[in-house]
């Protein structure tokens, strides 16, 4: 099964960037679905952003478009999360994950972490001044 090990994070002023990278290891990395989710303290988790292998489908949740970019390179089994005009709100720990059935990324309310069947050790982003 593939491993996840994601970094990047770190702490940020209003208005900075970070950009986190998920690095996978072991398994395939092609035809997936992958995500980008972050919990906050005592909020659930949250799909910020997914890619569908399945039907092509990119998602951002709102509070991110603009703002948030999801890319990956193959050929380093990695993805990343590009992070500009960070705000508060934005400080959680950050995870990513792949979905092996490769459910699309376009579904009410955004990604589904049940669907997801690998996970990273999630990577902290603090926004504060």
């Amino acid at each position: 099964q593939v491993r996840l090990l994601e970094s990047g994070g770190g702490l940020v002023q209003p208005g900075g960037s970070l950009r986190l990278s998920c690095a996978a290891s072991g398994g395939t990395f092609g035809l997936l679905t992958i995500g980008w989710f972050r919990q906050a303290p005592g909020k659930e988790r949250e799909g910020v952003s997914c890619i569908s292998d399945s039907d092509g489908s990119i998602y951002y949740v709102d509070s991110v478009k603009g703002r948030f970019t999801f890319f990956r390179d193959n050929n380093k089994k990695t993805v990343y999360l590009q992070m500009n005009n960070l705000k508060p709100d934005d400080t959680a720990v950050y995870y990513c994950a792949l979905d092996y059935s490769r459910s699309s990324c376009l579904v009410p309310g955004g990604p589904i972490a049940s669907n997801f069947d690998s996970w990273g050790q999630g990577t902290q982003v603090t926004v504060s001044s």
